[in-house]
C-alpha cells in the first residue's frame, strides 16, 4: 500500500474503533458499523460492490452489507486494517493510492466531523496537493449534478471547473475542504462560497459525488 492511501486507512480504522459501532456519521442513514461494512465490502465482495453505481447490482450489495454489519465490529475493524486481499486490485499500489486515499480520507472525515467537538485536520502539502490533484481529475464527475456553474479555487488562485453553466458559484477552500464538498459533505466542509445568493443555495443542497 502506498503512503497516502495507507495512512488515511489506518487513521479510518483507529476512528472506527475508538467511536464504535453505534456512533453517527455523514453518511446519510449510517452510523459506524454501516460505514465499515461499506469499506469491507467495497474492496473484498467486487460482486456487489457494483452496486455502489449501478442499480442492477443494488440488491446484492444491500445483501452483502446487510452480511458483513452483522459480523463483530472489531472483525470489521481488523479488515479494514489489513487490507484487501491480494488477489483484489486495490491491493496494486498504484490503484490503491489512486482509488483510496481520498475514500479514506473522506470517510475518515465522516466519523470525525459527526461528533460535536470536532476540529480541522492539518493536512500536510504533500497530501493536499495529492487531493488536489485527484480532485482536478474528478470535478467534472463529482460535480456534474451542480444545478449551476461551479468552480472550485484554492488559497494560492489554483482553479478548477467542475459544472459549466450560469450563474456561477465560486467555492474556496484548502483541497481537502474542496473534497468534502465535492463528495456531498457541503455542510461539513469549510469554504467559501461566492455568487448569487439563490445560487449558492441550491449548489448547498445539490448531490453531488460519484
Amino acid at each position: 500500500m502506498s503512503t497516502h492511501a495507507k495512512r488515511e486507512r489506518l487513521l479510518l480504522a483507529d476512528l472506527l474503533e475508538s467511536a464504535g459501532p453505534e456512533a453517527p456519521t455523514l453518511c446519510d442513514g449510517w452510523r459506524t458499523r454501516e460505514l465499515a461494512a461499506h469499506v469491507v465490502v467495497r474492496e473484498r465482495r467486487p460482486d456487489a460492490a457494483g452496486g455502489i453505481l449501478l442499480n442492477v447490482l443494488k440488491a446484492r450489495l444491500d445483501k452483502a452489507m446487510a452480511e458483513y454489519a452483522a459480523k463483530p465490529y472489531e472483525e470489521l475493524i481488523q479488515l479494514i486494517r489489513t487490507g484487501p486481499p491480494k488477489m483484489s486490485v486495490y491491493s496494486l499500489k498504484q490503484i490503491d493510492e489512486a482509488a483510496n486515499a481520498v475514500e479514506f480520507y473522506v470517510h475518515a472525515e465522516d466519523v470525525r466531523r459527526a461528533q460535536p467537538d470536532w476540529s480541522p485536520r492539518e493536512l500536510d502539502p504533500v497530501f493536499s496537493d495529492s487531493l488536489w490533484s485527484r480532485l482536478e481529475k474528478l470535478a467534472r464527475l463529482t460535480g456534474r449534478r451542480s444545478p449551476v456553474g461551479l468552480v472550485l479555487r484554492r488559497p494560492n488562485g489554483q482553479t478548477a471547473v467542475a459544472h459549466k453553466g450560469t450563474p456561477v458559484v465560486t467555492v474556496t477552500g484548502d483541497p481537502g475542504e474542496l473534497t468534502l464538498f465535492c463528495f456531498g459533505r457541503q455542510d461539513a466542509s469549510r469554504i467559501e462560497l461566492d455568487g448569487e445568493k439563490d445560487a449558492v443555495a441550491k449548489l448547498t443542497r445539490a448531490k453531488l459525488g460519484l
